[in-house]
């Protein structure tokens, strides 16, 4: 019988690369030198006799020919996958690498007790934590689940719920509220100037506030436009605005009395943080131990 021109490593490498569109990237994740990587798919491509991937200086494509074996290869690598984590069953404790995608917020609570505790737990385990504002699709992107609030868990997903519900909060100075008139109302905000939100997508964001059942989005001005919370509420800090955060980002600055609430009444609980992951498939075993440690923080 001949020998088959290719390995399983490098058709792992050639789906890892596919999935970043990148050497770098895609080098990373498998824990190779980029060099290595690019040798490695050189070697597989001579050995087919055919181009399997498009080059150039800043990004990498899959060719027609790279797309047909990916997708004929895709069912069988991800059954590898499957056998290699039902053996990981028969482990004591799991080992291995989970992968999770979350917001920057998400993360922060995600290190204050629950990630110590899973680490220290199961001290064969690694976690990849990937931060970031965009919401991805974390099966297409290799992730084994993703963190987001309960609004943003995408319908097709089994989600588990993080602590207790969250809540968004207006903030401000006491040095900025005592130069200015307090906002009562939702509407008051617009004689004031806002710490604006910049959503992923590039769109500002629209403050939303609710009393009594009575739904008011703001639609806030100001000379200062931001995308990142911690930074939102460092300006609000500074007396540059009133900002709109969530209440845990400025937990400490309020302690502190650096920032003070404003519009109390109207910023009402809401659903909060959850760990999502697909149904459809089998639940790795580190996963598995992860969500039995959320279940455990209350």
């Amino acid at each position: 019988m001949n020998k088959l021109p290719l390995s399983l490593s490098e058709l792992r490498a050639l789906a890892t690369i596919a999935t970043y569109r990148s050497y770098r990237k895609a080098a990373d994740e498998l824990g190779l030198s980029a060099s290595t990587l690019s040798h490695m798919m050189r070697t597989l491509e001579a050995n087919l006799g055919v181009r399997l991937l498009n080059r150039t200086t800043r990004s990498v494509a899959v060719t027609a020919a790279g797309a047909q074996l990916l997708k004929r290869l895709a069912p069988l690598l991800r059954e590898f996958e499957l056998a290699v984590e039902e053996v990981n069953q028969f482990r004591e404790l799991p080992s291995g690498t989970l992968r999770i995608n979350a917001s920057e917020p998400a993360a922060r609570i995600l290190m204050e007790a629950i990630l110590p505790r899973f680490l220290m737990r199961f001290p064969q385990m690694s976690v990849d934590l990937v931060t970031e504002g965009r919401l991805v699709d974390i099966v297409a992107n290799g992730f084994d689940a993703g963190i987001r609030l309960a609004e943003s868990v995408p319908q097709d997903m089994i989600a588990v719920p993080i602590g207790a519900d969250t809540r968004f909060v207006t903030v401000a100075s006491p040095a900025y509220l005592a130069s200015r008139s307090r906002p009562l109302a939702p509407d008051d905000l617009l004689r004031h100037p806002c710490i604006c939100i910049r959503m992923p997508s590039g769109k500002p964001y629209r403050w939303e506030f609710e009393k009594r059942g009575q739904a008011l989005v703001i639609d806030v001005k100001g000379q200062l436009t931001l995308d990142n919370a911690e930074i939102m509420a460092d300006a609000a800090v500074q007396g540059l605005g009133i900002a709109y955060v969530q209440e845990h980002t400025v937990a400490r600055h309020l302690a502190a009395a650096q920032l003070v609430t404003v519009l109390e009444d109207w910023c009402p609980r809401t659903g909060g943080l959850f760990l999502y992951y697909p149904g459809h498939r089998h639940i790795p075993a580190g996963l598995q131990a992860f969500i039995e440690v959320l279940r455990g923080i209350d």
